[in-house]
């Protein structure tokens, strides 16, 4: 991990993200809090990430295609300046007190098209920038920092709102973004493969679909995280905000706590992946998606700030201990060819997935009570999840499939 953190090109890409990290943090929790004031209904909250999730899910076999084809730093340099506009658009709707529901509807469809180019390329990227005996530390370091950013963003976010207003923290995320953009111009341009490498980045998304079906190690993350994304991560990312207005009876100031209760926790989590051995894995994951349900379960019940606080922080712990495991399986296995369509495929068990399971868990809340939802969503993420992780754990299916040997990365250039 130290060897990772000298001066180098990981360093420069890891300084420049957690500061962009922690911007979008800073507008994800102010988000929440301008649709909270503008309706009542979850159901119209499920809309907006349906809106993100449509051209996501659309595209991002492209963007995995197209991550592999070309220079993965232009690709996120580009998506970081639309990004920067869209912030800044809302930051001004909202300052004006022009905004409705419909501009943040719109606005999540084009940061939907973003992430569809920005997600496969940067989780291929980072490979790239360390050996491949140093990619499981580095992805651990990776998600360390995007999670430890929840610690930091929301709190700053909920004292933006509180003292200047919800506009701020929008406009403080367009700055922010130049800081991955400094960092991504400084990194050096990916070593050219053999021949056959080079021939295989160029086939269309179809060899990373095909090279998925093969393998049931990935196949088995995909399923975990699918699972995730369906029963637990709509109430984190959609319906806190009317958990604490209308449950909790809270304001900006404790949402942006139990945000940052919540990435507190997934810090740890991500941390945590640093000391889990390979052969524990799989008993590791099992052990998280207990303490998920739980957590999820205590919340349904819960009236308190301090037992929803506790309970937050032991499921980031959970959720960010099983997501950087299950990428790190995936990133170990994918060859570098066809790791931008490999990442995109994966990425759809959860950013594909989403705006579904947002507008069906937000209409099953509004149907039938959150409290109610909330217990539901933890029971059967339980049951099969453990079940997927046992059957697993039983057949061995991590060790089938040997991962394809690549070249080592370009040597870090030091700063």
């Amino acid at each position: 991990m130290l060897a990772l953190l000298r001066p180098g090109s990981f360093r420069r890409y890891i300084i420049g993200s957690a500061i962009s990290d922690t911007g979008t943090w800073m507008q994800v929790m102010a988000q929440g809090w301008v649709m909270s004031t503008l309706t009542n209904k979850a159901i119209l909250l499920g809309m907006v990430n349906f809106a993100a999730g449509i051209p996501t899910l659309a595209l991002t076999m492209l963007g995995g295609s197209v991550a592999d084809k070309y220079d993965k730093r232009k690709i996120l340099i580009w998506t970081q300046f639309a990004q920067t506009a869209l912030a800044l658009i809302v930051g001004i709707l909202v300052y004006t007190g022009r905004i409705h529901v419909w501009h943040v509807v719109v606005i999540a469809a084009f940061l939907g098209i973003c992430i569809a180019f920005e997600m496969p390329a940067i989780n291929a990227l980072v490979p790239e920038l360390v050996k491949r005996d140093e990619i499981a530390t580095a992805i651990a370091l990776d998600r360390s920092v995007f999670h430890g950013s929840r610690l930091v963003g929301p709190s700053l976010a909920g004292l933006f709102v509180a003292w200047w207003g919800a506009a701020s923290a929008f406009f403080a995320n367009a700055g922010s973004f130049f800081a991955l953009v400094i960092a991504l111009i400084s990194l050096p341009p990916r070593v050219l493969g053999t021949a056959e490498e080079e021939e295989q980045r160029r086939s269309g998304f179809k060899e990373g679909l095909r090279y998925v079906r093969n393998d049931r190690t990935i196949l088995c993350m995909i399923a975990l995280i699918a699972l995730t994304t369906i029963f637990v991560f709509p109430f984190l990312s959609v319906m806190l905000p009317l958990y604490v207005r209308n449950i909790l009876k809270l304001g900006p100031e404790r949402l942006g706590l139990l945000m940052a209760v919540s990435g507190t926790g997934s810090l740890f989590g991500a941390l945590g992946l640093l000391s889990v051995a390979r052969d524990h894995r799989f008993r590791f994951m099992t052990s998280a998606v207990v303490l998920v349900a739980l957590a999820l379960l205590c919340m349904s019940q819960s009236n308190s700030f301090l037992l929803t606080s506790v309970s937050m922080g032991i499921l980031a712990v959970g959720l960010s201990a099983n997501f950087g495991l299950a990428n790190t399986i995936v990133q170990e296995r994918a060859p570098a060819p066809l790791r931008g369509r490999v990442s995109a495929v994966f990425g759809l068990s959860f950013f594909g997935l989403m705006p579904i399971a947002g507008l069906l868990t937000t209409g099953l809340s509004d149907l039938i009570g959150m409290r109610t939802a909330l217990g539901i969503s933890a029971v059967l993420f339980g049951i099969f999840a453990v079940l997927i992780l046992n059957v697993a754990g039983r057949t061995g299916c991590e060790k089938t499939g040997a991962a394809v040997p690549e070249p080592e990365a370009q040597p870090a250039a030091v700063a």
